[in-house]
């Protein structure tokens, strides 16, 4: 039996998905390495139990790498590497060889066919323990200290100890990145990510709960633009297309504090000219219905009403009574609408930043830092963020997988 190896120790920092992955991963490739998790708070797996509303969109059912880079606003250029080694479809591989069954809906996100989180935690709790896993909550990391090729980790409780290796999987901690900074790491500016919008606008204003299935929204005075179902909150706009938009406009929305102008096309299957020809054929076809009697256009019929709303008695006259000027107007409307943002909300529990970790300082085939040997890093530690659909969780899944296999290599 290899001595050396037998000594070998990683200290893996979070207990969160990637932490968890990285850790079970590398006891399971390297059976004799001592592997701990450390948790600084007394809750483990925390965003893996409320995403997807507790029932934890894994991934996504896209199993070509240069396909799958597309949906990361930050970090799609480093990820392709990575994807070649370990993607959605090694996912599947994984939970299946421990008797965990997914699932793909019509969207193609991923989730448990038991449609529990808790499915998940306890299939990485069980592996964990399998793998003789140190887990230890309520301890967290302060400090860190070189020591010719390992690291001395001093932790909260003043304890210290020493370890081959230490893999960083914390998340948007400030702690751990203020750290980092002291140790000669770049730390990108975390911003926001993945929120929705706050509005005032009469338009929506009692409307919470509507949700008009085929938006494209687009930030005034930029490249931005998102499409996707859009859903009418209390406080605003919510929904994939809002949600899609605020991750890849993360760091410009936050430059201008939130205050930006959107144009909404309520239904894009139609450009201002296709849906004036359609409200001609509508108006000729319908003629003696009321304006308001039903929806021209694929959104329901309360929000048709409240679009209608600015054109006052519009709403009562008969399709046969309104002219091209009334129709023409319609059509911008319902194609481009302009609401006023003031402010932003974050969406649920299940928070993303973009920011952190320099990507030039990782090195991407083994996820170590190319500044502090021996460290590593895995998930949203890095400046890489995603949209909604299980992305976040496959770069926390690929990255840790890639990591322990480096680290199990060295």
């Amino acid at each position: 039996m290899n001595l050396a190896i037998m000594s070998k120790k990683l200290a893996v920092i979070g207990g969160g998905a990637a932490g968890f992955f990285a850790a079970i991963n590398a006891a399971s490739k390297a059976p004799d390495m001592e592997v701990s998790i450390y948790e600084k708070s007394n809750q483990l797996l925390g965003k893996v139990k409320v995403s997807g509303g507790g029932r934890c969109n894994v991934t996504h059912a896209c199993f070509e790498p240069k396909e799958l880079i597309k949906f990361y606003p930050r970090g799609s250029k480093e990820l392709l590497g990575p994807f070649h080694a370990f993607q959605p479809g090694d996912m599947f591989d994984w939970f299946n060889q421990r008797g965990i069954a997914l699932k793909t809906e019509e969207d193609n996100r991923v989730f448990p066919e038991s449609n529990s989180s808790q499915t998940i935690i306890d299939c990485f709790m069980d592996e964990a323990e399998k793998r003789k896993v140190h887990v230890h909550t309520g301890k967290s990391l302060i400090n860190l200290l070189q020591q010719e090729s390992k690291w001395q980790v001093e932790f909260s409780d003043k304890t210290k100890e020493i370890f081959d290796f230490v893999l960083i999987a914390s998340g948007s901690s400030n702690t751990l990145w203020n750290l980092l900074e002291e140790l000669g790491h770049e730390i990108i500016q975390p911003v926001p990510s993945l929120f929705t919008f706050n509005i005032n606008d009469p338009i929506i204003k009692d409307l919470p709960g509507v949700s008009a299935p085929n938006c494209t929204v687009k930030i005034e005075g930029t490249k931005f633009a998102a499409s996707g179902p859009v859903l009418i909150t209390h406080w605003g706009l919510s929904g994939p297309g809002i949600l899609r938009l605020s991750a890849w406009a993360a760091r410009e929305l936050a430059s201008v504090k939130y205050d930006f102008i959107i144009r909404i096309n309520w239904d894009n299957r139609f450009t201002k000219d296709t849906l004036l020809e359609l409200l001609r054929d509508w108006r000729t076809e319908h003629s003696r219905s009321a304006v308001k009697a039903f929806s021209a256009i694929k959104v329901p019929h309360r929000l048709w009403c409240s679009l209608l709303a600015p054109y006052g008695k519009l709403q009562d006259t008969r399709w046969a009574d309104v002219s091209n000027k009334q129709l023409e107007a319609l059509a911008d409307t319902l194609t481009a609408c302009f609401i006023r943002v003031q402010g932003k909300s974050t969406f649920k529990d299940e928070f993303v930043t973009a920011g952190g970790v320099s990507l030039k300082e990782v090195d991407f085939k083994t996820m170590q830092s190319r500044i502090l040997p021996g460290i590593y890093f895995a998930g949203e530690v890095m400046n890489i963020d995603a949209i909604t659909g299980g992305f976040n969780f496959q770069a926390a899944w690929t990255t840790s997988y890639v990591a322990a296999t480096s680290i199990t290599k060295a």
